[in-house]
Order: structure tokens, then sequence, then C-alpha cells
């Protein structure tokens, strides 16, 4: 049994790190892999979802504040931090053991606009005063996702914790009914100005959530907004384009024409 090898807290769980000639992986047990990183691009987003997270730049691409609850191996961090220079960071993790393999997967060092902190991301997001653009949640732990990051006050908490031109983007597992049960809960928080898209690796699903009718003005506008976008977000963007036009995230035929 799992339980005789990892301590009764799943917020406690020391994870362990696999390294090939290729990656530096996390993980928590053998079902999962958690973070990876590619060691030759250490701020390269390696796997498919956290690519897809990004789709957020569509909806702001210029954050002054952005807000992530779970750190992982800092893949999110670690692009956020070096691609978008004027964006002050906020990481949250609960897992002190996570935080303490930050130097491993160069996660860059606390300053003034780049910081870790250890504590609930729940309790930071009802309690915090500042108002952010971009809300990333990306927090599980050996269970998978956290109680307290589902129920329908923390996204109310979410939505209270964005700006005006704010948007949350959350970290699904694919498994239904709960992803779906989850999804509803965003979409009844947002009033319906939210987008899904689906991962073609590791079954997961991003739900984007929009304040100001943000997302449909992003679909409406799409193409000037892609036209933009610099060329190192392009890039990655790309790779998770068409997925995105498939499941009708964004309801814009311009999508089709970034996976080219």
């Amino acid at each position: 049994m799992i339980n005789d090898f990892f301590p009764a807290d799943p917020d406690a769980v020391q994870p362990v790190v696999h390294q090939d000639e290729r990656t530096l992986s996390m993980v928590f047990d053998m079902s999962s892999v958690q973070s990876r990183m590619r060691r030759a691009d250490p701020v390269a987003l390696e796997l498919d979802y956290t690519r897809t997270m990004m789709g957020f730049l569509l909806v702001e691409p210029d954050p002054a504040a952005i807000l992530m609850i779970g750190l992982g191996g800092g893949s999110l961090a670690k692009y956020c931090h070096k691609h978008l220079p004027s964006a002050d960071i906020t990481v949250v993790e609960i897992n002190p053991h996570v935080i303490a393999l930050r130097d491993a997967f160069f996660v860059p060092r606390d300053d003034a606009r780049f910081r870790v902190v250890l504590g609930d991301g729940a309790v930071h997001v009802a309690r915090t005063a500042r108002r952010h653009d971009v809300l990333l949640v990306d927090g599980f732990n050996l269970d998978g996702q956290p109680d307290a990051l589902c129920t329908p006050a923390f996204y109310r908490a979410c939505c209270a914790a964005l700006s005006e031109r704010g948007v949350l983007v959350v970290n699904l597992h694919a498994e239904e009914p709960a992803c779906s049960e989850l999804i509803d809960r965003i979409d009844e928080v947002f009033d319906g100005d939210i987008r899904v898209a689906r991962a073609d690796a590791g079954g997961n699903r991003i739900v984007f959530a929009g304040c100001s009718a943000r997302l449909a003005d992003c679909a409406a506008h799409f193409g000037e907004r892609w036209a933009a976008l610099p060329e190192v977000h392009k890039r990655t963007l790309r790779t998770s384009a068409s997925r995105v036009a498939r499941s009708a995230a964004w309801r814009a035929p311009a999508f089709s024409a970034m996976a080219g």
C-alpha cells in the first residue's frame, strides 16, 4: 500500500527526481510526472499542458502581476520570469520538499519581482489584497488535485483576486465526471466567460476564465492578438494551437494557422 511508503499528509510527500540524458523529472509516485525539464534548455516548456496554459498570453500579453499556485519543477515560473520581464511573480507552494528542489530545476532566486512562498494556495488566494492580471492554478499532490483548490469558494476567491483585465488558468485532470463538474463550477463563477482546451499528452484540460468578457474579446480579435505576440511566445503556443481550435476553446479560425 502506498501509505506504507509515504506520509499521511499528501502535501508533505517528498518528491523523487529522475534524470536521463535529456531531461530531469519530478514525480510523487510512478503513475504520473509532476514536472519535466529539458536539461539543455531549462526554461523551455517540456510538458504539453504547460505550453497550453501559456495561452493566457493571447488574453493578457503583458501582465503586471502574476500569481501561481503550485511550483513543481518551476516550468511556468521560469518561463514567465525570463520572457515576461515586466511581471511581478509570486509562486505559492505548500510542500517544503518541492521548494527544496528549486535549485536542481534552476528556479530563479527570489528577488524584487520574483518570489516563492511556502504556504497553502487556497488560503493565500482568499487573503491576498493584491489584484493579479494572471492567476495560474497548477496545484497537485500525491492524491491529485487538493479539495481546497476545487471548491466554489476557491474559484470565487480567484475571481476576486483578479484585476479587471485578469485571467484565471486552471490545470485539471481530464478524468470524468470530476473534470466536467469542476469546469461547471468555474463557468458559474465567471458567468460563462470560459474556454477549455484539452492537452494531447498527459490527460489534462486547461480552463481559461476571464473578467469583463476578456475571452470573448480575444476570440473576436484573435488575428490581431496573435500578430502582436513576440516570436518566442508564438513558438511556444504553436504546439498547442490546433488542439485549442479543435476543442472550440476560442472559436477563432485563425488558430488553425498557428499549427503550421
